[in-house]
């Protein structure tokens, strides 16, 4: 049965997903004890679970592109689970709108998502057509996302205030070493230390070491999400809006300080410049979303959008039909390259 607190406790992981319990009793007003076991429920049952993924623009290597798929009727279903299956696919949604899917691809470079596209997506039995955007710049992604089940002073009281300023980019073979550790903080973004030391082969120390190096620098993000059970079926619906340049920076700010808000990119190579995805309780919300907008900037177009009628996959974890995780595929941008095959360097 779910109830306030596990929102709550779902809300709380989102300002930090890899908070002690004993930081979050005090804000949420309940033992430690409770948390832990209402978080092995939640996670169990697949209703809610924490991920992590490298961040292409702080690490100054990698891109991301939005795919829409076009498929032969009947063959929806069997594209989008193949295509979940894939390690540059972190996200794989069925949608209403001039596309059968929107799914999420990683890559290093241009070409890297040029060959997926066109040797992998277009090969599958029941494709017809793809249509290609790629992410200029993410303005906001779902880590910043939250249901609103916290007040300010328990997000205040579980951050401790203000977020820290990045630091520094660590250098890139230190980036290679940490694959292992990304990959493994996918599964379980809970994942103890001396779990994760185990996995990677790392010392705990350095496994704690790096996991804090990353999180400052931003190059490892962090997320809680959950199953609509708990979300209440929300709504979400992808905008695909063209936007004039000079108003192009207003628009997508504008976007981001929006609650609804999961996320808003910059793109390139498409007909839309400005592609945003938001989730309310209602399909009249975005309406009134879009409103807003035209008010704010008359000259936003919306070219196109997207209802999301299922997700199959959701950052690299896998979904039954009632949204629930049942498995995970790690996200690997570096899959088919050279440094897929790079060693890792020693702590």
């Amino acid at each position: 049965m779910i109830d306030e607190l596990d929102l709550a406790l779902v809300d709380a992981l989102r300002v930090d997903p890899r908070a002690p319990w004993s930081t979050l009793a005090g804000p949420l007003g309940v033992d430690q004890a409770t948390l832990s076991r209402r978080w092995a429920r939640l996670s169990g049952d697949g209703d809610a679970w924490v991920t992590c993924y490298p961040s292409a623009e702080r690490m100054g290597m990698g891109l991301t592109a939005l795919v829409c798929v076009e498929c032969r009727a009947g063959a929806v279903g069997a594209v989008a689970e193949t295509l979940a299956g894939d390690p540059q696919t972190p996200t794989v949604e069925v949608v209403s709108g001039d596309a059968d899917l929107l799914i999420t691809v990683a890559a290093l470079e241009p070409g890297q998502v040029t060959a997926y596209v066109l040797d992998r997506v277009g090969h599958v039995p029941g494709v017809l057509r793809t249509r290609t955007a790629f992410v200029e710049r993410l303005v906001r992604d779902g880590s910043k996302w939250h249901e609103g089940a916290l007040d300010r002073a328990q997000r205040l009281a579980i951050s401790g205030g203000a977020p820290p300023a990045l630091t520094a980019e660590p250098p890139l073979r230190d980036v290679l070493a940490d694959r292992a550790l990304m990959q493994a903080l996918g599964a379980d973004g809970r994942m103890t230390f001396a779990e994760l030391a185990k996995r990677t082969g790392m010392p705990e120390s350095t496994a704690r070491r790096r996991v804090g190096e990353l999180r400052r620098s931003g190059r490892l993000v962090l997320r809680c999400d959950a199953s609509p059970r708990l979300s209440g079926q929300a709504v979400n619906t992808t905008l695909w809006l063209d936007v004039p340049a000079p108003d192009q920076p207003a628009a997508a700010g504008w976007f981001a300080e929006q609650p609804a808000t999961r996320m808003c990119a910059m793109t390139a190579g498409s007909r839309a410049n400005l592609a945003a995805n938001v989730m309310t309780h209602r399909m009249s919300d975005a309406r009134q979303i879009e409103a807003a907008l035209a008010q704010r900037l008359p000259s936003a177009r919306v070219l196109g959008r997207q209802l999301t009628l299922r997700t199959v996959k959701l950052v690299g974890r896998l979904l039954d039909a009632q949204g629930r995780a049942r498995g995970y595929v790690p996200i690997d941008p570096w899959q088919g390259t050279e440094l897929a095959s790079a060693e890792p360097v020693a702590a």
